[in-house]
């Protein structure tokens, strides 16, 4: 969505040419392929632990990875290693990538000459970027965090929070920005 944005803004011209439906499937597979090829490693180290004790998960509402570690016996150092290795660049990638695309974009907007158009096409992006931020700030929270300091009740408030709520909230505020420009 950054990158269209961006595309949009900043290539208005170019816009039908670049952001072909070659170009969405692209972009669409690129960020839905590296997730389960990351999650093969993992997932095998995990397979080869050995558990003990409950079998219970107290961790989320749906099946998540952080939660099959805490029923283990076995010491968790490479695992750890193994999910920090892959989780960081798999959660920084498409940020950096999404503020880079917003960077651009709000260099364009700023050489725009007329206070309207700024703000109206502030007002096209700021929506996305709180999104973003919310979504991002969670699985941030959640997922990059060493195993000793996870917290059954803040996980689940945080995966409530990403999963539930800020889905909920992008109708809400996508409409409310186009209800704001109407008016």
């Amino acid at each position: 969505m950054a990158y269209d944005r961006y595309v949009a803004i900043c290539q208005p011209l170019r816009y039908t040419s670049i952001m072909s439906m070659r170009m969405c499937f692209l972009l669409a597979a690129l960020s839905w392929l590296p997730a389960p090829l990351a999650l093969v490693p993992i997932i095998s180290l995990i397979s080869q632990l050995s558990f003990c004790g409950t079998n219970i998960i107290n961790h989320h509402f749906f099946c998540d990875l952080n939660g099959c570690p805490r029923l283990t016996c076995s010491d968790l150092y490479t695992v750890e290693i193994v999910i920090f290795t892959f989780a960081i660049p798999m959660a920084l990638s498409p940020f950096v990538l999404t503020i880079t695309s917003y960077s651009y974009i709000i260099l364009v907007i700023m050489r725009i000459n007329s206070t309207e158009g700024k703000y109206k096409a502030f007002s096209t992006c700021s929506s996305h970027l709180i999104v973003i931020s919310m979504f991002f700030g969670t699985v941030t929270c959640l997922h990059l965090r060493p195993v000793s300091m996870y917290s059954p009740a803040t996980d689940k408030l945080f995966a409530l929070l990403y999963t539930t709520f800020i889905p909920m909230l992008n109708p809400f505020i996508y409409s409310l920005r186009k209800i704001h420009m109407t008016s």
